[in-house]
């Protein structure tokens, strides 16, 4: 049942706590803060909020979004502290942000479907960003794997890309290739390299494919670690430890982990 409409009319009262945590008299942790030392705590935090929406509690998200919004606010005031701006700036911002790029919901702009206002969307973005190269815009702190897909989503929109999957898949082809002769020649550099290649271009065919490959690897180690602890609670069912378990032994405990739904 859907709740009465909120206006976010609790936000002042968070911004009010926060000032009076770092004011003088405030709190001393949250008063040695500086952007630096709460940048952990942003990624950390994003994080959680994404294993909140992955567990499918209401509870837990409700939670960890303020704790994100919570260092939304704590650095707005470092930033207010020091003159650049303050919270009220960044909502403001953003809130221009999203009617510039909503002619059609703001303005006098039509769109038919959504492919159109992602493409307007896209037009928008560029001129915004005017002058900036194609790459400028993907954060360099993202994980690794997340980072190697918006890239070539970048890249993709100017041009660099398969016109189809089948060319993704070549590419991985091509990559595995040479990441074997990379292993073979023991040249620990070039291997590295190489792996670097063949995830990259892994990461292509799952985004050819529509494939969010950060969710499709959290899917796998969720499915490893479950079928680990299954073969963990056999073992020690029957009083034994993992290294006392022979390499055929485990391969067939893994094999009905596996079975197991």
């Amino acid at each position: 049942m859907q709740l009465p409409e909120q206006k976010g009319q609790s936000l002042p009262r968070l911004v009010e706590i926060m000032q009076r945590l770092l004011a003088p008299n405030g709190c001393p942790w949250d008063r040695e803060q500086t952007l630096q030392t709460l940048r952990p705590f942003v990624v950390e935090e994003a994080h959680e909020v994404v294993d909140a929406i992955d567990s499918g509690s209401p509870k837990d998200l409700r939670e960890e979004l303020g704790d994100l919004l919570l260092q939304i606010v704590f650095q707005s005031e470092l930033a207010r502290i020091e003159g650049w701006f303050g919270p009220d700036d960044v909502v403001d911002a953003i809130c221009d942000k999203l009617i510039r790029r909503h002619p059609h919901v703001f303005g006098d702009v039509t769109v038919k479907d959504t492919a159109e206002v992602l493409a307007n969307w896209e037009v928008l973005k560029a001129e915004e960003k005017k002058g900036r190269g194609v790459l400028e815009g993907v954060p360099k702190a993202l994980p690794a794997l997340l980072r190697a897909l918006r890239v070539g989503e970048k890249a993709a929109r100017v041009g660099f890309d398969w016109p189809d999957s089948a060319g993704a898949r070549a590419k991985l082809n091509e990559e595995l290739s040479e990441l074997d002769e990379a292993l073979a020649s023991g040249d620990r550099g070039a291997a590295e390299r190489e792996l670097g290649d063949v995830l990259f271009a892994l990461v292509s065919v799952a985004r050819k494919a529509d494939i969010d490959p950060e969710a499709a690897l959290r899917g796998t180690l969720d499915r490893f670690g479950q079928r680990v602890r299954k073969v963990e609670t056999e073992v020690t069912g029957r009083g034994q430890e993992l290294s006392q378990v022979s390499p055929e032994q485990l391969d067939l405990l893994w094999e009905a982990a596996k079975a197991t739904p």
